[in-house]
């Protein structure tokens, strides 16, 4: 009973900490409505394991030495003032000029059981025309019965699906360097992470803190796995492309406000 006190303490710290709009959980979700499995597992993990490592970094007493030395902050601070403020910019590109995400998600929804409306899934499945210069590929229809078809089904027409045209979602190698910049390239990381918790964390005497650390850690596993799987729900939504456009425009303006927040030292 006496454990579980500080556990369920940390619990809530670290949740109350780590449920707001940023540019991590932003990043995360875009990966849940568009990415496979396989690039959702790799960011959740990411960014459980990266707030792990703060977090009893923290409470070893790391904190000390980060406020120490804020010259190092400085440098983390425009690094990632850069970073945001680029990303912001593609992503109200992208707002303009839709790219097509929509198929992907549509072609990928498979792979989760996720089941896409069939009004977005027979816009996608219809030809489309590229939008940057290349050609998409229509095979032709074939008609008549093939080799293999039943005498049932002498007669109809059997229509080849058409080649989809590339869409630029994030690699397993992709998503991990962006994700791993979105954490480790601000410093309000360190000043919340590293100071606040572990200063947090130290107050609760030498034997509870390591209990209010698993509660804090557990927050953070349980957050970014609700809003990776959870998001991946969201991914009949986003076979829109108006969706992707109204969401890319959030994420550019999350990005650039961030961005210009840590260059002017807010």
């Amino acid at each position: 009973m006496t454990a579980l006190l500080p556990l369920l303490a940390g619990l809530g710290t670290g949740l109350a900490l780590i449920v707001a709009i940023g540019v991590q959980n932003t990043y995360l979700l875009r990966l849940a409505a568009s990415a496979s499995v396989r690039v959702v597992t790799a960011a959740v993990v990411v960014c459980a394991v990266s707030d792990a490592v703060l977090i009893v970094a923290g409470v070893l007493g790391v904190g000390v030495v980060v406020e120490r030395f804020p010259a190092a902050l400085v440098v983390v601070r425009f690094v990632g003032a850069a970073f945001l403020v680029v990303y912001g910019v593609l992503a109200a590109r992208r707002a303009l000029r839709p790219s097509g995400d929509v198929m992907r998600v549509e072609e990928d929804a498979a792979d989760d059981g996720v089941v896409v409306p069939a009004g977005a899934a027979s816009a996608v499945g219809a030809p489309a025309h590229a939008t940057d210069g290349q050609h998409v590929a229509e095979r032709p229809t074939v008609s008549g019965p093939g080799p293999t078809d039943g005498p049932e089904l002498a007669g109809r027409t059997r229509a080849v699906p058409p080649v989809r045209s590339a869409v630029p979602v994030p690699s397993l190698l992709t998503a991990v360097l962006t994700m791993l910049v979105f954490t480790w390239a601000n410093p309000h990381v360190y000043l919340d992470t590293l100071v606040f918790l572990g200063s947090v964390a130290n107050q609760q005497g030498p034997e509870d803190r390591w209990w209010w650390t698993v509660g804090a850690v557990a927050a953070s596993c349980v957050w970014f796995g609700a809003l990776g799987y959870g998001g991946r729900l969201l991914r009949p939504l986003f076979a829109r492309p108006t969706t992707w456009r109204v969401f890319d425009g959030l994420v550019a303006v999350v990005m650039l406000g961030f961005g210009v927040a840590l260059a002017v030292g807010a």
